[in-house]
């Protein structure tokens, strides 16, 4: 009779601590709601990218450079309702920025743009990385969305001056200059052999 008695007061034990545990699981997911809920708003409100060519050049190169084209096309697309649909178009624009480095085409296949599509690609994976954390930093993705926006900005400017820069004309005799100030044609410096006679 006695086991039946503490067996009886042991079941009503567990039983109230999982019915504690229940509503303190209740009250921690209303909480996590609520946290993401703040989070999806802030990251709603600062989502604003710089989805448009801002000079004339940038305009003709988005004709003809098709990657730029499409990431472009993907930032035009604001993700909407959840979280998920933020993770998901970081992925996506992730993927795109990645083609950016692929087939740059030749006018601006120079370290200037190779720098500039090289930090625009670390910083759209930044933002992909932030936003796939279990706790995701809401400020640092606002700050690197501006981030992009600035190295978006960079990269079409420069884009700019190089249109600028060919458009001067050679004057005569610059060609046979920048030849002779070409490092690349220069005599290969070879290492000495120590063993050899040298001329003091």
């Amino acid at each position: 009779m006695k086991y039946k008695l503490a067996c009886f007061f042991f079941m009503i034990v567990i039983l109230s601590a999982c019915k504690n545990d229940n509503q303190k699981r209740l009250a921690e997911n209303e909480k996590q709601a609520k946290k993401n809920e703040l989070i999806f708003s802030n990251i709603n409100k600062g989502w604003v990218f710089y989805d448009t060519p801002i000079n004339s050049t940038s305009e003709a190169t988005v004709a003809s450079w098709n990657e730029l084209r499409i990431f472009f096309a993907e930032l035009v697309v604001k993700p909407k309702k959840t979280i998920g649909a933020f993770q998901k178009k970081s992925k996506a624009l992730s993927k795109k920025v990645m083609a950016l480095n692929e087939n740059i085409p030749s006018q601006f296949n120079k370290p200037q743009i190779k720098s500039r599509v090289s930090t625009l690609i670390t910083k759209v994976r930044l933002l992909d990385l932030f936003l796939n954390l279990d706790k995701i930093p809401d400020q640092k993705v606002i700050v690197l969305v501006s981030e992009i926006n600035a190295e978006l900005v960079s990269l079409q400017r420069q884009m700019d001056k190089i249109v600028e820069k060919s458009k001067i004309p050679v004057e005569e005799g610059e060609s046979e200059l920048m030849k002779m100030m070409d490092t690349s044609r220069a005599i290969p410096n070879t290492p000495t052999d120590p063993n050899l006679p040298r001329v003091e």
